[in-house]
């Protein structure tokens, strides 16, 4: 049942759209790019979030600058015992943070990674309450230009939609940056697919779905079919790992299966029983993760 709060967004968006749609659409999508408060919102991810405390202090924390926004990169240095496994950029998902993603993190850092992972505009240590696609993709052309480049990307929902857009060079403006291997763990494939699950949260009729629609193409300066993440991943020919869960209630296994059907260079791989959020610190999932980096070393050693 909708909440008191979602029932009076729905009956003011309604009413707006009677007298205009693009209004109303104009208003879907700054409802769509708010981001969530900071406050942790379950007794698990308060508990995580305390785990987490003192590995996060251990990172070099630099903050990034790009046109539009501002982020705050966590870099996890390699460890000096350790062969180095190369750099990683890891990237959480809508309403999370860098923090959330500490079991990840520390399990790249102690298979001889150097890890950034970033807190993306309006999320965990960054300023702001915005986000959009292009803003996610302009921050992670920062944290490439900051830190010289990636080895390898691995990102989670939002976040691993992103990394594949950057990958594939597909928000306007921005170059593409191609990292040797890339990982998405529960990644939407396409942003039509969010942009139409929206209208249909809010139950905007037609009109305001339209303008809706003709908004976010106005601001990303491209058509939203262009923002095809699993085509852009097909034609990277660069291995690409995508682990997701048939039971996520949140982003639905067809956005997995779009990836695979992408391209012969795409990898699908199910976590089930772990769904959309426990899966990023799921054990068997780090360690696939890095088992997939650590196959692109061995074939550069050999």
């Amino acid at each position: 049942m909708a909440s008191f709060g979602l029932k009076v967004i729905r009956l003011a968006l309604s009413s707006v759209a009677a007298v205009s749609p693009a209004a109303a659409g104009r208003a879907a999508f700054r409802l769509f790019a708010t981001t969530p408060g900071r406050r942790s919102r379950t007794a698990k991810e308060r508990e995580l979030f305390a785990r987490s405390e003192g590995w996060m202090r251990q990172a070099q924390r630099v903050e990034l600058s790009f046109a539009g926004g501002t982020a705050v990169a966590h870099r996890f240095a390699a460890r000096p015992c350790e062969a180095f496994a190369g750099r990683v950029l890891v990237v959480h998902g809508w309403g999370s943070q860098a923090a959330y993603l500490s079991a990840l993190t520390e399990g790249l850092v102690a298979a001889g990674h150097e890890v950034v992972a970033l807190d993306l505009p309006g999320h965990g240590a960054s300023r702001g309450r915005t986000l959009t696609l292009p803003m996610a993709v302009r921050a992670i052309d920062a944290a490439w230009q900051r830190f010289g480049g990636f080895d390898y990307f691995c990102g989670h929902s939002f976040g691993g939609a992103s990394l594949a857009c950057a990958a594939s060079g597909l928000v306007p403006y921005v170059p593409a940056h191609r990292p040797r291997r890339l990982v998405t763990i529960g990644s939407p494939s396409e942003m039509s697919w969010l942009f139409k699950d929206l209208g249909r949260y809010l139950k905007l009729g037609a009109k305001a779905q339209v303008a809706l629609e003709d908004h976010v193409e106005r601001i990303a300066g491209a058509p939203l079919s262009a923002f095809d993440a699993a085509n852009g991943a097909g034609r990277l020919n660069t291995p690409m790992l995508v682990i997701h869960a048939e039971d996520d209630k949140e982003v639905p296994a067809m956005h997995a299966r779009r990836y695979a059907a992408a391209g012969s260079n795409v990898t699908l791989e199910w976590a089930n029983g772990f769904g959309h959020r426990r899966i990023v610190s799921a054990e068997p999932v780090i360690d696939r993760i890095v088992d997939f980096f650590s196959e692109d070393g061995r074939r550069i050693a050999a």
